[in-house]
């Protein structure tokens, strides 16, 4: 069974994450042949449009938290060939049909998309904090919402789709079995759009979505760095073990009082 699988509709390919036993978590194989996949999408002129979504509960949990503790590779294994869907060079448009859980890595995925359509039991989570990793510093999100949603997202709260759709992250909300209809419909309404048109806007409103800064990422780097060692593994072991973690906080306490800023990350 391939954990990524492909269907044609005419223009429209949808492509769709599966590994159902594990919510759709993205584990080394997966990544890479999204990779391939999206490749391949984007060098065919027979598919202008695709739909993004996910088999069984999960439209994807994020990493692959088993693998990761395995190869102690955390953050998961890198695809190897470009991803043109991740590197933000796929210039035709992506529409998210979102079937259920979208958490951590899988959130990222929903923001990599043009248009989203949710299922209504869908539930959402940027749950890298849980992960002993920064919770949101690589979403857009952060530039998107409001600062207290920002946070409670950050934070690892969770999210219906009906709030999500309310705070403006999804185009439509519907019944589970109206997922995939909807989303063929909205491909098909771009399809009916001049060619020049449709690439050229998606391109320019592509440019004005906000992304994390260079020096965030310096920043979100070196808080990364900057604190306990040991939770990290720990978080993944018990997540892993299904059980809950032993968390011991700070290698050294005073860290927690001398945190880096962007000031002192400045290049």
């Amino acid at each position: 069974m391939a954990v990524v699988e492909t269907e044609e509709h005419g223009q429209i390919l949808v492509v769709r994450m599966n590994r159902p036993e594990r919510l759709n978590a993205l584990s080394g194989e997966m990544r890479n042949m999204l990779a391939e996949t999206w490749a391949e999408f984007r060098r065919n002129d027979r598919f202008e449009v695709a739909i993004f979504t996910g088999t069984g509960r999960g439209f994807c949990a994020g990493e692959d938290m088993k693998e990761s503790l395995q190869d102690g590779a955390p953050g998961g294994r890198r695809p190897t060939i470009e991803d043109p869907f991740m590197s933000g060079v796929l210039e035709k448009p992506v529409i998210c049909a979102i079937n259920g859980f979208a958490m951590g890595g899988g959130f990222m995925l929903v923001e990599r998309t043009d248009l989203r359509v949710a299922a209504s039991t869908a539930i959402f989570e940027v749950s890298e904090a849980k992960r002993w990793l920064l919770g949101g510093y690589n979403h857009g999100h952060i530039a998107n919402v409001p600062y207290p949603i920002a946070m409670e997202m950050a934070l690892g709260f969770r999210f219906t789709a009906q709030r999500f759709y309310e705070i403006g992250f999804l185009n439509r909300v519907v019944e589970p079995e109206e997922l995939m209809p909807t989303a063929i419909q909205m491909a098909e309404h771009l399809l009916t759009l001049p060619p020049a048109s449709r690439v050229n806007t998606v391109h320019m409103m592509r440019q004005m979505r906000p992304e994390p800064s260079a020096e965030l990422q310096r920043l979100a780097a070196a808080l990364h760095e900057h604190g306990a060692k040991s939770d990290r593994m720990e978080s993944r072991a018990a997540f892993a073990e299904r059980r809950k973690p032993n968390f011991k906080g700070w290698d050294n306490p005073d860290d927690r009082y001398r945190l880096p800023t962007l000031d002192s990350v400045k290049g």
